[in-house]
């Protein structure tokens, strides 16, 4: 994909979930890392929340910002492992109506230069929601800051060409 850019930006609404049974908003790196990159993108912070790893809890969380319609887009860190408190994707891929799959292919991709062959344990995926863009990433600020600046960055730009999310958003909820 070429990273050229000549459009205007658009700035979009995106709301921020961490999944956590251990950190509070003063011990999470990953949710403030995500916070003030895409402020710093020019995007705006609708909401931030952090919640235990209960699948409820998640998916109510999830479901209100997906009904909301100036949340355009969500972005969770946490309980994409496959430990058994580990409910990200169990929670939340029910509620998608299509998954992006190259999303967690490139993640992992992207991961293994970091990490090596422990990026299988990562379950980061993506889809669309009631034309709501939501991302998954794992907990570690490292991840974040990896799915942030090499994907989801420059797919939340509307100036990236040859395409992005963005321009697909007056479409999503087509039929």
């Amino acid at each position: 994909m070429s990273s050229e850019k000549n459009n205007e930006f658009k700035a979009i609404n995106i709301s921020v979930l961490t999944i956590s049974d251990s950190r509070g908003i003063e011990q999470d790196d990953s949710g403030e890392y995500l916070v003030s990159a895409l402020k710093e993108q020019g995007h705006f912070l609708n909401d931030r929340k952090i919640c235990k790893d209960n699948l409820y809890e998640i998916r109510a969380i999830i479901s209100q910002w997906i009904l909301d319609e100036n949340v355009h887009g969500i972005i969770t860190t946490g309980g994409t492992g496959i430990t058994g408190k580990d409910g990200t994707p169990e929670a939340i891929l029910p509620l998608l109506d299509k998954t992006i799959d190259g999303f967690g292919e490139m993640f992992r991709s992207l991961s293994y230069q970091n990490i090596k062959t422990s990026t299988l344990q990562s379950r980061a995926f993506a889809g669309v929601a009631n034309g709501t863009f939501i991302f998954c990433l794992p907990g570690s600020p490292g991840a974040c800051k990896d799915g942030w600046n090499f994907l989801i960055k420059d797919q939340l730009d509307s100036r990236t060409k040859p395409c992005n999310l963005v321009e697909l958003m007056p479409r999503l909820n087509e039929e």
